[in-house]
């Protein structure tokens, strides 16, 4: 049967920023025939988190050619742990914590692929291969093809060597290499696609096909994101920024995008929505010059957070997103519900007190912990900084209950962005 992809993977990676290195004959084989592709995903937590979004995203441009993904999930691996990337071994989980966060992710690996059509997706769990393999049929069938210089010369050991690294975690890359094979020879598997840090785990897979005689074997992988800083991409003040909504809420999901800077948000958009390249260029050649509309962050926000979230969420996010710009802001907030009313506010300081009712304003500031001290309240409410419900306030300001906004919040502000929910005890 002949084929004919709908576009070109690699040449596609390559404008979208999404890659990194590949084995040369891998555009060959994509442009002539339907290729079957595997990421792998190790069950460290119950939720996935926007990180994962790179490997999601290759996934789905795989299938988007026309190709066959297949979303491994590591219910093996996920009790060895990886050593790509740490410093030091990982914290085993027993296998009830395990097989709950790969049920958990799977549910979320199949919100993003099609498992419909000549190219249905798969979910694969590399624990129904190992469960049955005994050690010593292990490293007699596998370990006997790799050597230790080999498996030594990984960035992922090489950079242990020196502190230690478990026989356990040394061992990853050839539990990883054979899932590789097992894919390969039972479902002509011949691609396997992660992030950079992944290429020794993925070529040490595509040597053990070539020495066990299995068929042809290829790799893609795409770059690792950082920051402008230098630390990893998708984590904020609060820790990773997670997709499941119980984590991250969908406005803070929204809000992480919203708040990337022009160069980043040209660069994420590329990375982590489906928009065609004419399509985004020309969304960031009319932000040029219109920089202070944030027209390229808000659509980036859109975009990620409708493909992860779905519009609905997405719609919620906006709205409350535009509750401290609008022209009532006070009386939007006071309609919301208590949680809703949270989300708003999940980035702000906050603090905790018995009452407010007939204190002064200075007294609050340095019981809530907004203030180090009644001094630097005094100072900051003199110098006409700081406001309650949006109202700038005098030193002999004393709270009402009318202050309080749904009999269990006070906002204050510290200058026009920096705020400080008060929270009273029930």
């Amino acid at each position: 049967m002949s084929f004919t992809p709908n576009f070109d993977l690699i040449e596609e990676l390559k404008w979208r920023g999404l890659h990194h290195q590949h084995i040369p004959g891998v555009e060959e084989v994509l442009n002539k025939e339907q290729v079957t592709g595997y990421v792998g995903f190790d069950p460290t937590a119950d939720s996935l988190h926007i990180g994962n979004l790179v490997p999601i995203i290759l996934l789905v441009h795989l299938q988007r050619a026309g190709h066959k993904p297949i979303a491994l999930v590591g219910g093996a691996t996920g009790m060895v742990g990886d050593p790509s990337g740490k410093k030091s071994e990982r914290t085993l989980l027993d296998l009830d914590t395990l097989n709950h966060n790969l049920e958990c992710q799977k549910k979320q690996l199949q919100a993003f692929l099609n498992f419909e059509g000549e190219n249905a997706a798969e979910m694969a769990n590399n624990y129904d291969w190992f469960n049955g393999m005994g050690f010593l049929e292990f490293i007699r069938d596998v370990g006997k093809h790799i050597t230790v210089n080999y498996m030594l010369a990984k960035d992922s050991v090489k950079n242990r060597i020196e502190d230690g690294i478990s026989f356990t975690e040394f061992s990853y890359q050839l539990v990883q290499g054979y899932d590789f094979y097992h894919l390969n020879v039972n479902q002509n598997c011949k691609l396997q696609m992660g992030g950079s840090d992944q290429w020794g785990n993925i070529v040490t897979g595509t040597e053990l096909i070539r020495r066990k005689g299995g068929n042809e074997a290829y790799a893609i992988t795409a770059p690792l994101l950082t920051k402008p800083d230098g630390s990893k991409f998708g984590k904020s003040e609060g820790g990773n920024v997670w997709l499941d909504k119980t984590k991250t809420s969908p406005y803070q999901f929204y809000q992480f995008w919203l708040n990337q800077s022009d160069d980043e948000a040209a660069k994420l958009i590329k990375i982590f929505s489906l928009l065609d390249q004419e399509t985004i260029e020309g969304i960031i050649a009319d932000h040029k010059g219109n920089e202070h509309l944030r027209g390229l962050q808000k659509r980036l926000a859109e975009e990620v957070t409708r493909w992860v979230h779905g519009q609905q969420e997405l719609d919620k996010a906006i709205h409350l997103s535009s509750i401290l710009f609008s022209d009532d802001v006070m009386g939007n907030l006071r309609a919301l519900e208590d949680a809703d009313f949270l989300e708003v506010f999940a980035g702000a300081k906050q603090g905790v007190v018995d009452a407010v009712e007939g204190k002064n304003i200075v007294d609050v500031m340095a019981e809530s912990g907004m203030s180090q001290s009644k001094g630097e309240a005094r100072r900051s409410v003199k110098g006409n900084a700081i406001s309650v419900n949006r109202e700038k306030v005098k030193e002999d300001f004393t709270f009402s209950a009318e202050d309080v906004i749904k009999n269990r919040f006070v906002l204050l502000q510290s200058g026009k962005r920096n705020y400080f929910l008060l929270t009273l005890k029930s």
